[in-house]
């Protein structure tokens, strides 16, 4: 299946860097409660992300990542989900976040 351009403008995947991370008990699969800083425009927003298995919360604050920041919320336990954390499954499919090489500025939109 193929999109337009024009469609895939509508999908905005924009730059952040995790400012928090906890354990994310009432989820029904290993999660976590993640906060990324996605620039002044833009803000905070926080998510739910299945990524347990190559990442601790610890290491996870500083990181650069990438999400999709115009979806639905989606309530998750009682935890609303205001984005996508986008990455790749590995061999076993645990989710490999995702991340900016270089030092690109909170909230840059990928093109």
């Amino acid at each position: 299946m193929t999109i337009s351009y024009d469609e895939f403008e509508k999908v905005d995947l924009r730059s952040g860097t995790i400012i928090r991370a906890e354990s994310f008990e009432r989820a029904k699969k290993p999660a976590y409660k993640v906060w990324v800083d996605f620039g002044d425009e833009i803000g905070v927003k926080q998510t739910s992300a299945q990524i347990t298995v190559h990442y601790t919360p610890e290491s996870l604050i500083g990181k650069k990542v990438v999400g999709c920041i115009n979806l639905a919320e989606k309530n998750i336990a009682g935890f609303i989900s205001q984005f996508l954390l986008v990455g790749f499954p590995d061999e076993a499919d645990a989710i490999c976040l995702i991340s900016v090489e270089l030092n690109v500025p909170n909230g840059k939109k990928l093109f």
